[in-house]
């Protein structure tokens, strides 16, 4: 569990992180530099979990020695599948990273919604559903490992 209190946004208590994996995690099916660290210490707080529609078909074996669970979601309505993903956890105990347009509103869903910019870029309505946005998701996963990051960036 991750927890922290953040002045004018409220009390954090995460559980869950819930992340898409093609665009966000990976690249063209490939897993970014740094994340499968940042992945398995975020690991020891919080349960892991990429949930994606895998386009290229390499989330399993990008993910191979990553402690998470993947799901790969089938075809049809996968931005309301991401959200009722995130809603059967507990949204309010939730993060979710993302940024294609089928992660909005997985990410209006969950206490906090993480954007992130990369190489195929982000979907408007995945940006405008965030509470923050990042320029790449190492630094997206740090900003979980060192919550005095989040205070900064959310307090009012």
């Amino acid at each position: 569990m991750l927890s922290t209190q953040i002045p004018g946004f409220g009390t954090l208590t995460l559980d869950h992180l819930v992340l898409d994996y093609n665009g966000t995690l990976a690249v063209d099916g490939l897993l970014l530099p740094g994340v499968k660290s940042a992945l398995n210490a975020l690991a020891a707080e919080l349960v892991i979990h990429v949930v994606t529609a895998d386009t290229f078909g390499k989330a399993a074996d990008g993910l191979d020695g990553v402690n998470c669970r993947l799901t790969v979601l089938e075809a049809g309505r996968q931005d309301q599948a991401k959200a009722n993903f995130v809603n059967r956890l507990g949204g309010d105990r939730t993060a979710s990273i993302g940024n294609g347009r089928n992660d909005a509103l997985m990410l209006a869903a969950s206490a906090l919604g993480i954007a992130v910019i990369l190489g195929e870029g982000a979907s408007m309505a995945s940006l405008n559903a965030a509470d923050i946005v990042c320029a790449d998701i190492v630094s997206a996963l740090e900003l979980l490992m060192h919550p005095l990051r989040l205070t900064a960036t959310l307090r009012s």
